[in-house]
């Protein structure tokens, strides 16, 4: 039986295990990114471990989700990552210089190696055939100092594309007729493969935004063949070296596949508050619309600029609607520039913002009251944007771009004729905000302003765990619900103890006092817990509230990963039914934890008490060894020190 891409990149990187989906496999990892956000955090437990030097092909660290300097905490902490950067053997992308997915497919991704990136959407690069992962900050470091990388070995699903789009249908519509038909659950321990005469049409970038994209599918990574087009792609980056074809199998088996007509494809958009909630732009109807964001890793690519800008020329924007538009990379900003794109959408009316992240994860622009927003992004998680009120509708830089001219929300196909649009042959390349590290780092210092403050770490696990239910919530937490992003609390991400207050005060404000006042406890949950980025803060700030365990429908992969990573017991109700049986501030305890953590590597059920109903729970997990030893540790970071 041959074997998928994704599989081979696997084989090619296996430290052990077997290529057995369920199994546990640790893989090589070359290449790593972190950004700003999570990245202070992943070198702070870098440096935890004590390792001299990174002995990754390459590590980068980037500089792009939060560029807004109103204190002295960002550019304390973008110095401290500089730093590092400089004494561990990392290149620094300085602020500025792009969002780390589309510069890092520009510049760094390199077709059948694997990339392990501290956010959830590092899976982009799998649109040039890498095999790219989103993981913890505290996996990302283990990853830099030559450990492998741990993860359940993913069943492995195809999406057949047939036939070509048409004009004005894209690549975003792709993605969205995915999730359509996946959901947001679809993809858990899955690794996502395309395929089919469809994908001869699709250039890297629009590889990319599904890829991208598949994060909200909560896959393990997605990932397109290395050909021709990624060939093309690499050579117009300057970099044809870095080209290897990489494909499956002629006999590659999956466990599950899908086929898209893409002739039968139309202009969709995701409405609130789900990437899920997919349905035809011309269903949903003519709403008002009151901003249009263009750019994010997803959508802002030289190619995606470019038919915003052809779509804007000659026009103006509608007047009730405020356009920002930010260029995924300096790369394509400076392109746009030369070719003169980028007046066309000044002369539009657009906002040019800074080559960031910026609206996509609440960081300025954010809506007014009960606004409708369309944007490019990946995400539209109720609240995410800033302002909780607003209703964000995910669509793609044509319907964007459409609807900013229209004021309502618009069909690309009524604008007529679609503008042809012919990317050069080469790319501008410039890489002077790349600082490389310093080739001798014993000498150098690291700066720590004094908003880094120690972040917590668990202990061994007693022989007892109880505590009460601190808090009940429903499906699809996301982790900005369980840790808030925005820019008020962004720049405290070196700082777990201030930003623990605001652990799930969206699900309810009460929250971080309650876990106090009753020295930490339980979270019980729905489905789909931990959804959304890879924030390691999200089992860091319960961690620093004393949490002990989360009882679940179902969870998220890298949430689930991260508790583990920190000593935080991930457990799902074997009977869904029992999540009704216990409410708020019931008191619940695990007898002979450390005894029921080994059993459930024997694939035994760990039971919890329900005290205050005399009820027993039957809980699962499943675990191999290595992942009971550091639950029984305390947490990743505790179990990488015991063992050396």
């Amino acid at each position: 039986m041959g074997l998928t891409t994704a599989q081979k990149i696997i084989r090619d990187h296996l430290v052990s295990g077997e290529l057995v989906a369920g199994r546990e496999v640790a893989i090589r990892i070359d290449q790593t990114l972190t950004q700003d956000s999570t990245g202070t955090m992943a070198y702070l437990q870098f440096e935890a471990i004590n390792i001299p030097r990174v002995k990754t092909d390459l590590s980068v660290a980037y500089i792009d989700h939060n560029t807004l300097q109103t204190g002295f905490e960002n550019a304390d902490d973008h110095m401290y990552i500089q730093s590092v950067a400089n004494k561990y053997g990392i290149r620094f992308s300085k602020p500025g210089n792009g969002v780390c997915h589309q510069v890092h497919i520009e510049r760094f991704g390199v077709p059948g190696k694997t990339l392990l990136g501290s956010d959830s959407h590092t899976p982009t690069c799998g649109g040039i055939g890498m095999l790219a992962i989103g993981a913890g900050g505290l996996d990302v470091a283990v990853a830099m100092g030559g450990g492998a990388y741990y993860l359940t070995m993913p069943k492995m699903v195809k999406v057949e594309l047939l036939g070509t789009l048409k004009p004005w249908v894209t690549a975003k519509d792709i993605i969205l007729e995915v999730l359509r038909l996946l959901t947001v659950k679809g993809g858990v321990g899955k690794i996502v493969e395309y395929g089919g005469p469809g994908i001869a049409s699709l250039s890297v970038p629009e590889r990319a935004t599904i890829t991208n994209m598949g994060a909200e599918l909560g896959a393990t990574t997605s990932i397109f063949p290395s050909d021709e087009v990624t060939l093309a792609f690499l050579k117009a980056q300057g970099r044809p070296q870095d080209y290897v074809a990489v494909g499956p199998d002629a006999d590659a088996d999956y466990d599950e596949t899908y086929t898209i007509d893409l002739d039968q494809l139309v202009p969709l958009v995701a409405k609130p508050h789900s990437p899920d909630h997919v349905a035809p732009v011309r269903e949903v109807g003519p709403i008002a619309v009151d901003q249009v964001a263009i750019g994010s890793c997803t959508n802002s690519s030289l190619f995606d600029m470019l038919k915003v800008a052809a779509v804007l020329k000659g026009k103006t924007v509608h007047p009730n609607v405020s356009l920002v538009i930010a260029p995924g990379s300096r790369q394509v900003l400076t392109m746009l520039s030369r070719l003169g794109a980028l007046t066309d959408m000044i002369d539009a009316g657009a906002r040019i913002l800074e080559s960031a992240c910026g609206p996509c994860i609440g960081m300025g622009q954010s809506p007014r009251t009960n606004a409708v927003s369309l944007r490019t992004i990946n995400r539209n998680f109720y609240g995410r944007s800033g302002t909780a009120s607003a209703q964000v509708y995910l669509v793609s830089p044509e319907v964007a771009a459409a609807s900013a001219i229209a004021g309502v929300l618009t069909d690309p196909r009524d604008l007529g004729e679609m503008p042809k649009i012919d990317l050069p042959a080469a790319f501008d390349v410039n890489d002077n905000l790349v600082i490389l590290p310093s080739p001798e780092g014993n000498f150098v210092e690291v700066v720590r302003g004094p908003n880094i403050q120690p972040f917590p770490v668990n202990t061994e696990v007693p022989a007892e765990i109880g505590g009460k239910a601190l808090i009940k919530v429903e499906d699809n937490i996301t982790t900005d619900h369980i840790m808030p992003s925005n820019a008020k609390l962004l720049p405290y991400r070196s700082n777990v103890p201030y930003l623990a207050d605001y652990c799930l005060t969206p699900c309810d404000p009460e929250f971080p006092a309650r876990a106090k006042a009753n020295n930490g406890g339980f979270i019980i949950a729905g489905a789909n817990y931990g959804q959304g980025s890879s924030r390691e803060h999200a089992a860091l700030a319960p961690l620093q509230l004393g949490v002990k365990a989360v009882l679940a429908k179902s969870f998220a992969r890298i949430h689930m990963a991260n508790l583990i990573n920190n000593g935080i017991l991930p457990l799902t109700f074997v009977q869904p039914e029992d999540y009704d049986a216990i409410d708020l501030l019931d008191e619940l305890v695990i007898n002979d934890a450390p005894e029921q953590i080994k059993a459930l590597v024997q694939g035994e059920n760990l039971v919890v008490r329900n005290k205050t109903k005399d009820r027993s729970i039957e809980l699962s997990l499943p675990l191999s060894e290595r992942q009971a030893k550091i639950l029984l540790a305390g947490g990743l970071l505790n179990f990488t020190r015991k063992e050396g």
